[in-house]
């Protein structure tokens, strides 16, 4: 009897682990950056335009502690935009990103990132930006370091969708 009730406890209990692993089991953690803020360098501003080679030209705009930003990919394939807090020399955002020539949901991705504002060691150097985003509820996965361009003033207006609001034009006959 005791034989029977000990399998019948263990096959309850197999039972409830397949089910579990059938419906996913619990949601992944998100992968978060382990990052503590620190002080911006002497008379750095997180305002400014930044290069990378993939994505082109970052215009962030600071305003009190928060940082809008906007990218145009260098190929032109895609433009996105992202928002968080800034605290030191940490930024921490969201992002959206959009695919040119695609609608809805397949032609937008999105996720979450960081920056650390940096300044190398030396005379006449240029600040970078050190980070990472990932997607979803993910920052971390893919590195996004940056050089601040000098003499560049940030502009959000000229990055963004070209949509004609005029609608089509000729004649539909």
């Amino acid at each position: 009897m005791r034989i029977a009730r000990k399998f019948g406890v263990l096959a309850v209990a197999v039972s409830s682990l397949a089910l579990l692993s059938a419906c996913g089991g619990p949601p992944p953690q998100a992968k978060v950056a382990q990052v503590q803020p620190g002080e911006l360098p002497a008379g750095a501003s997180w305002n400014g335009v930044y290069f990378n080679e993939l994505y082109g030209m970052l215009h962030l705009v600071h305003t009190g502690s928060t940082i809008q930003g906007k990218w145009r990919r260098t190929d032109g394939s895609a433009w996105g935009e992202m928002h968080g807090e800034a605290n030191g020399n940490l930024f921490r955002f969201e992002w959206a990103e959009y695919k040119e020539g695609f609608v809805g949901a397949a032609g937008t991705t999105r996720g979450k990132g960081f920056f650390v504002y940096k300044r190398p060691a030396g005379e006449n150097v240029d600040d970078r930006l050190e980070g990472e985003w990932g997607f979803d509820d993910d920052e971390l996965g893919n590195p996004w370091n940056c050089i601040k361009q000098r003499n560049m003033e940030p502009n959000l207006s000229s990055i963004g969708a070209t949509i004609d609001a005029t609608g089509p034009v000729g004649d539909w006959e």
